[in-house]
């Protein structure tokens, strides 16, 4: 029964969102951000046992109704504005309406729920929150553009996504505020090409699938898990590092290729300065995976020999095997595909 009632919950998860990127007005619009986040909230609260997943799912709620709410009165006051030929108003009621789909979103300085909600979540709830909640949102903000609001958050959403995640244990921290850098990097995109933005998103989805499905298998939420799984085979333990890096962007990974593509979008479009603060600030999430990866490798960890016959599943699917190569290989396959034709 349960798992009837959370099929119908996606289903109408993916409705509310396709509505919204369907929608030809506002109202419609809001109404499919309604219907979308009111059938995540059951799928956040699939484990009763866990309080965190309640005070995940509550704190969730207040945020995305109260930017509901604020977003509803912002397309009331548009339509007032609109019938009374009040054009003076227009940028401040646009700024309120990119402010609330934002807050949705969870970019900086919006971001402040993110983290804590991403914490309380199973890795599959986690996974929908990044990749498939950020869809309509996105749709969205592509429709209003306001050059110094955008540049504001892009900025605060790198340098919180790579400073927030210096100080992190929990690994589910550490791949939300991976996410709000990402988001930087779209809105980025956004800002020059709609066809660009889709693509970073594309591929962003693909390599959190890659490495939240082993995560998943394994059942990893803090660093010190990792560490401790000393019996873990090492070829696994290398395959989730390489997506890792793979995720920061490091070439020669499927990682770097949506932030090649943006870097030479904004180098033909000569726009240098937030080009090289985007790249520095990504230097810093390169930096926390890569110190994360040595300390795993580098480091000798006692081997208990009743941990000899360990209980972790060490089997991976053919599917995350799949998504690893294309993680990983991705990028070099592109390349070889592009030279031979």
């Amino acid at each position: 029964m349960k798992k009837i009632s959370n099929n119908i919950f996606i289903i109408t998860l993916m409705f509310g969102t396709l509505i919204t990127i369907s929608s030809n007005s506002w109202l419609g619009a809001w109404m499919g951000l309604e219907i979308n986040l009111l059938s995540f909230i059951p799928l956040m609260n699939d484990n009763k046992k866990n309080l965190l997943t309640s005070e995940s799912s509550l704190k969730y709620f207040l945020t995305q109704a109260f930017a509901s709410s604020i977003l509803l009165f912002a397309i009331i006051i548009l339509m007032f504005f609109y019938n009374n030929n009040f054009s003076q108003f227009y940028s401040l009621n646009e700024i309120l309406i990119l402010s609330t789909l934002m807050l949705k979103s969870g970019a900086a300085p919006f971001h402040f729920w993110f983290p804590e909600v991403m914490e309380g979540l199973s890795w599959i709830n986690g996974l929908i929150l990044m990749t498939w909640q950020k869809i309509a949102p996105l749709m969205l903000i592509s429709y209003n553009f306001c050059y110094n609001f955008f540049m504001m958050s892009i900025i605060l959403s790198m340098l919180i996504g790579s400073l927030g995640g210096l100080n992190q244990t929990s690994i589910r921290k550490l791949m939300a505020f991976s996410s709000i850098n990402h988001l930087g990097w779209m809105l980025l995109a956004m800002m020059n090409n709609e066809l660009l933005w889709m693509t970073y998103f594309l591929l962003y989805s693909l390599l959190s699938i890659s490495i939240i499905m082993m995560f998943n298998n394994f059942k990893l939420f803090y660093f010190n898990q990792i560490f401790n799984i000393s019996m873990m085979n090492p070829i696994i333990k290398f395959l989730i590092f390489l997506n890792l890096l793979s995720l920061g962007g490091l070439p020669p990974f499927l990682g770097f290729l949506p932030k090649w593509l943006v870097i030479q979008n904004l180098t033909s479009m000569n726009q240098l300065f937030i080009l090289t603060i985007s790249v520095c600030l990504t230097l810093i999430t390169l930096y926390f995976y890569l110190r994360l990866s040595y300390s795993i490798f580098m480091l000798n960890y006692q081997k208990n020999t009743w941990m000899l016959k360990n209980n972790y599943n060490m089997k991976m699917s053919s599917m995350s095997l799949i998504l690893n190569f294309i993680s990983i290989g991705g990028l070099l396959m592109i390349l070889m595909f592009y030279m031979i034709l």
